[in-house]
């Protein structure tokens, strides 16, 4: 399940992913709600929290994910990506090279530094 986070605000963008991602997840609420950020104020900061509970991507999640990633990664400024699995952090540093913005890792207990590096 992703869930915007109440701490998203102007052209930050706080999700939390919980459990395990649906491709409607993608669809009813990361897309809507990055493109209405993006359409607003162009470029956006993304912060991404893996909570404990993550599990993984569905088939088409994983495949929404990829080009979500792929469509949008001209439109960040700054990525954090807060907790989650290893692969998570691997994976988040095999991406970082294709998006043109500052992209960060950040431990499941540095959630109030990520938000403040990315409202920096």
């Amino acid at each position: 399940m992703i869930e915007i986070m109440s701490e998203s605000e102007g052209d930050v963008l706080a999700i939390r992913m919980t459990g395990k991602l649906t491709d409607d997840d993608y669809n009813n609420i990361l897309a809507p709600a990055m493109e209405g950020l993006i359409e607003k104020h162009g470029k956006v900061k993304v912060l991404c929290h893996f909570d404990e509970d993550f599990e993984g991507w569905e088939a088409g999640a994983m495949w929404s994910d990829t080009k979500f990633g792929i469509r949008h990664r001209k439109d960040f400024l700054k990525l954090a990506v807060v907790g989650g699995p290893k692969w998570i952090t691997w994976g988040t540093k095999v991406f970082a090279p294709i998006v043109k913005g500052e992209v960060r890792t950040f431990g499941h207990e540095e959630l109030d530094a990520a938000m403040e590096w990315l409202k920096s």
